[in-house]
């Protein structure tokens, strides 16, 4: 099962309390106060596995409780913090407040981490309260409450490249030919009832993900079909695919249709660089043409039959190379932001 989206209950552990401890030592007489502070609470840490793949763990363990701090005591001894709560999450998910959807933080890579509760502070103990005029206080403070918070985590995928298309496009198909993914493949439209995920292997040891999501039907952006539901797992791509069938009624309109989908989904995303791809040209009779589609902002338009693996190099060749330009863009752009030497430029 596909999870990528679930809302989860989290609890930062309570801190100790201080102590009200005395010294009684054989010889002291007058000890003084020697209470000692409680432990912190623990924290709820939220970090990405690259071993995981979606959030189905959490949806069936949806309240996460950090380890509360021990209580100081007598001797001046702090009581131990509690251990934080690691909340294991695939790379690329998104944490917001459930509550004021404000985004808490993304987790891009393996290894990342953040907290989203944050565990109490222990209370001091008595000795922190001694003064000139109250040399033996029995006054100490109770450890502080941790942080609860209703937390929306998301999944987003991570991949190069985003194929868009209708129902029965051909982009299972493709992605099946082009990697070794092994996507559901049949002729009923929504086939595809989540997104897939594959790894394109070139020569000289070159590699790009693909994210196949399902089929885009005209008013997707307001809920209609599953796209809605599956867009947010090409937002991150770094250029789309749209797949049009070269037996399609109508290869303009529907190329067309794509692109207001994905522009009243995101403005962002409508702007993504693009190329068009007509699929399915083993449909196409020997001496037939592709249809010819006016589409002056594809930065290329190919033909292809993912079923006779026929003409897929030059387009996979072209998405490498689209992929690189679009890295050294955003590496460019990161070196301008930051100065030739590193340093941030005001």
């Amino acid at each position: 099962m596909f999870v990528d989206r679930v809302v989860i209950n989290v609890y930062g552990g309570a801190g100790g309390a201080g102590s009200e401890a005395y010294r009684r030592e054989k010889g002291v007489p007058r000890g003084g106060p020697a209470g000692g502070d409680g432990g912190n609470g623990g924290s709820v840490v939220m970090a990405a596995d690259a071993q995981l793949s979606t959030l189905l763990d959490l949806r069936y363990k949806q309240h996460h409780r950090a380890d509360r701090g021990r209580h100081g005591s007598g001797k001046n001894k702090t009581g131990k913090s509690g251990d934080d709560l690691i909340v294991s999450v695939p790379p690329g998910t998104v944490i917001k407040d459930a509550d004021t959807d404000v985004v808490l933080g993304e987790l891009l890579l393996p290894g990342d981490r953040i907290v989203v509760a944050q565990g109490g502070r222990g209370g001091r103990g008595n000795t922190h309260f001694v003064t000139s005029t109250n040399q033996a206080p029995i006054r100490w403070e109770p450890g502080g409450s941790g942080e609860e918070r209703r937390v929306e985590v998301e999944l987003k995928l991570i991949a190069d490249v985003g194929l868009v298309g209708e129902p029965n496009a051909g982009k299972s198909t493709f992605l099946a030919a082009v990697s070794k993914a092994r996507p559901k493949v049949a002729d009923y439209p929504f086939t595809t009832l989540a997104p897939n995920l594959g790894i394109v292997e070139l020569p000289d040891f070159r590699t790009f993900a693909v994210a196949d999501i399902p089929g885009i039907v005209e008013g997707a952006h307001e809920g209609k079909g599953l796209g809605l539901q599956f867009l947010r797992h090409i937002e991150r791509t770094r250029t789309l695919a749209l797949m049009v069938p070269v037996d399609a009624p109508d290869p303009g309109q529907v190329y067309q249709e794509l692109r207001e989908e994905l522009a009243s989904y995101s403005e962002e995303l409508g702007a993504r660089p693009h190329c068009l791809v007509l699929t399915k040209s083993d449909l196409l009779g020997p001496k037939d043409d592709p249809p010819a589609l006016d589409a002056p902002d594809a930065w290329g338009v190919f033909t292809v039959s993912s079923v006779a693996r026929k003409d897929l190099s030059p387009l996979l060749e072209s998405l490498w190379s689209k992929i690189r330009e679009v890295v050294d863009a955003e590496a460019t752009g990161e070196a301008t932001a930051t100065g030739d030497d590193g340093w941030d430029t005001p």
